[in-house]
């Protein structure tokens, strides 16, 4: 396994796949549950992966969720059964990876916020155009240009034997935090984003981060 940039530590060789029984049903679990969790995508330029750090969770009467008015062509794969790749564009200029949550036909999904970089750092920093490690995946845009999640991944099955999957945790996180969720105006103050306290590739002002 090549040589990682992050903070170093024994994981195991190859990453074991997660499967779908493995995720919790309960979208507000599976975002906590996936903390922790790796995120891996075989490439032309070789494997790609990241340890989940932070997550937002999309439940179901959730005005900010997209399926909130109901199932469209734009959020079709957000109903698909959990553990299915839904990506769109965000703001108009940038892919995002959401992990569909809860049973077939249910629209809810938990957001894959920032990763922390394992494998092909050298590359995640290319993707990105930038030598700041803790900027590579920290944010979801970021996340997806680092490891190349375009819309051709919507609906991918992370849990199946494609290049995109989830992968079991090679360090648990220390600490789960809830907080209020980043760049929604309607409901925002719902405590729907979890992420490790104290881990530096976690988005969002450094002060909420925690020691």
């Amino acid at each position: 396994m090549p040589a990682i940039s992050s903070p170093s530590f024994a994981f195991p060789d190859p990453i074991r796949p997660l499967s779908r029984d493995e995720l919790p049903l309960d979208t507000v679990e599976l975002a906590r549950f996936l903390l922790g969790k790796t995120l891996i995508h075989a490439t032309g330029e070789g494997l790609l992966s990241g340890r989940i750090v932070e997550t937002e969770g999309y439940v179901v009467g959730d005005a900010a969720n997209h399926a909130f008015r109901g199932e469209t062509k734009r959020n079709r794969s957000m109903f698909l059964q959990r553990g299915h790749a839904y990506v769109y564009i965000a703001y108009g200029c940038w892919p995002v990876l959401n992990v569909t949550s809860e049973e077939s036909g249910v629209g809810t999904a938990v957001l894959l916020r920032a990763l922390e970089p394992l494998e092909g750092v050298d590359a995640m920093r290319r993707h990105r155009a930038t030598e700041r490690l803790h900027d590579v995946a920290r944010g979801p845009g970021r996340l997806a240009a680092a490891m190349r999640v375009t819309l051709a991944h919507d609906g991918l099955d992370l849990c199946g034997d494609g290049a995109l999957w989830l992968g079991a945790a090679v360090r648990p996180p220390k600490e789960v935090v809830s907080a209020p969720r980043i760049g929604i105006t309607r409901d925002a103050e719902r405590p729907l984003r979890f992420f490790e306290r104290g881990n530096s590739f976690v988005s969002g002002p450094r002060r909420l981060l925690g020691g």
